[in-house]
């Protein structure tokens, strides 16, 4: 499979000249050499032009999406060409951790799905460990009381759950399972070099109909034609999107679904924190990180020829300083409030994106928490690890959970709930101290940390184009259909091939139509 790939993945130029240096091999008479010769003063400049490599790529932003781009970007171009990657805050980007009572936390992007392929390929190649998220008890509150508490026996678990909603659960499972199946054909695609213009060019090549459909309706409408109960909806269905997306069922499909694969077991993390993947990615990848933020991007004329090239006009701490690139990776919300770069005197010009990001804080507590704020006596033991909240509007809170560090230790792994440990909870504004006071009996330190976390999802959904110019391209479009540390590693590995296919002509490995049909015919 490799083999077939990197057939595919030559330049244009590198095919045409192999046909035409292969010819006098052929039978019959040879290329008289006048003929040939005036072939190969004709192709030449062309074929020089489409084959030399691009000298300098800039990738804009160092979170999971810009390092994952050095990455492909450096697989595809070769060690000769020199990446540069701005970020204007730390490596890592929204995957970050926070100290409490001397212990790194996950603050940002927490759990990794065992499916997701380029995330266990960075940590396997980068030789980085794995950490297994603990499996804790869940429980379900609704603002009065618990409509629902895992048991510690598996068996008592099932009873439950098919007593409150008969085999939905079942049946929801089976229904994401098969959205994954569809999903996971992008790995294949990827492997064999195929690459899309578009977010929902590559979603149609993954589901067809189905998976751009999800876009343009919410989850609630899928789930409700599929036939899931109001109950069931309410207090399962809604919690997940709650704790995963800070929103309720009216996001759109396709993240509604991504959100519901967070519930299988098997999830897991990076030991350390998952921004040393990023960490990691940039050092790998041999790019040259800058320490700025881009204020603005201009096409310019290189000097001493007609090749164009783009001046970035960035700011440092030594000032303001210009440089020149072949290629522009964006991997930063193209958004006032977090980017804010300007595109200068391009024609037409290139668009502003208004869409809105959701606003989430992110508190650790360490303290007690108060069993009688969900509903249960001060005599209860408070065994629950991790609760889940239902749309309520007198609620303040979308989740609370115990969590471990990054670096694990022995004395963390079973601590019951009821003792002092440290919570984890998400919330649409900063908790005040009166509701700190409900949430906690008692409590010792309190840290937060602020996120313009993810998109708020209003279908339909139009994702943001990919490509900007004919060299800029734009990764965060993805997050517009699910926003995710896979879906980032996945629209990078797209933007680098896609930009590589653009340099040398390899129109044949873009927007292919039936590649499922295709490569399973090839295999």
């Amino acid at each position: 499979m490799e083999g077939e790939g990197d057939r595919c993945a030559r330049p244009a130029g590198g095919a045409l000249l192999g046909r035409l240096t292969t010819f006098r091999g052929l039978p019959g008479p040879p290329l008289p050499p006048p003929l040939l010769l005036l072939l190969l003063l004709l192709c030449g400049p062309v074929l020089g032009e489409l084959r030399a490599p691009p000298e300098k790529i800039a990738v804009i932003g160092g979170g999971i999406g810009g390092t994952s781009a050095s990455y492909y970007l450096r697989q595809k171009f070769g060690k000769e060409v020199k990446i540069h990657v701005f970020e204007r805050r730390k490596v890592g980007g929204r995957l970050a951790t926070l100290n409490v009572e001397g212990q790194d936390y996950e603050a940002g992007g927490s759990v990794i799905h065992p499916l997701n392929l380029h995330m266990k390929r960075f940590v396997k190649e980068l030789d980085l460990a794995s950490l297994q998220v603990s499996d804790g008890l869940m429980g379900i509150y609704n603002g009065e009381n618990l409509v629902f508490e895992e048991s510690s026996w598996f068996i008592i678990n099932m009873i439950k759950l098919v007593w409150h909603y008969g085999f939905q659960f079942l049946r929801m499972h089976m229904w994401v399972e098969d959205i994954l199946d569809k999903f996971m054909r992008i790995y294949r695609y990827q492997s064999h070099d195929y690459s899309f213009s578009s977010v929902e060019g590559l979603l149609h090549a993954l589901g067809g109909d189905e998976f751009t459909g999800m876009l343009n309706r919410t989850i609630l409408q899928s789930l409700q034609k599929a036939g899931f109960s109001e109950k069931f909806l309410n207090e399962i269905v809604t919690p997940a999107m709650r704790v995963n997306f800070g929103q309720s069922t009216s996001i759109n499909g396709f993240v509604g679904a991504v959100s519901l694969s967070a519930t299988d077991s098997g999830l897991w993390s990076v030991e350390g924190g998952n921004k040393r993947v990023c960490e990691e990615l940039l050092r790998f990848s041999k790019a040259h990180l800058i320490s700025g933020s881009v204020i603005h991007i201009e096409e310019k004329a290189k000097t001493g020829g007609t090749k164009k090239a783009y001046e970035i006009t960035y700011k440092t701490n030594s000032g303001i300083n210009t440089d020149l690139y072949d290629i522009v990776m964006v991997a930063a919300p193209l958004n006032r409030k977090m980017s804010n770069i300007s595109f200068l005197n391009f024609d037409p010009p290139i668009p502003e994106f208004h869409q809105y990001y959701h606003h989430l804080v992110t508190t650790f507590v360490h303290g007690r928490v108060n069993a009688s704020f969900f509903g249960l006596t001060t005599t209860d033991t408070f065994h629950l690890t991790d609760i889940l909240t239902t749309d309520n509007p007198h609620l303040f809170i979308n989740s609370i959970s115990v969590v471990s560090p990054v670096k694990r230790e022995a004395d963390f792994q079973s601590k019951p709930a009821s003792d002092l440990a440290v919570w984890k909870i998400f919330s649409s504004e900063s908790l005040t101290k009166e509701q700190l006071n409900l949430l906690f009996a008692s409590y010792d330190s309190v840290q937060e940390q602020e996120w313009n976390a993810y998109p708020h999802y209003k279908p339909p959904e139009k994702c943001p184009p990919i490509i900007l110019h004919d060299r800029i391209y734009y990764l965060n479009g993805i997050e517009w259909a699910a926003s995710a540390m896979e879906m980032s590693a996945i629209a990078a590995h797209n933007a680098a091939l896609l930009a590589y296919h653009r340099w040398y002509g390899n129109t044949e490995m873009i927007d292919q139509e039936g590649l499922y049909e295709k490569l399973k015919t090839e295999l």
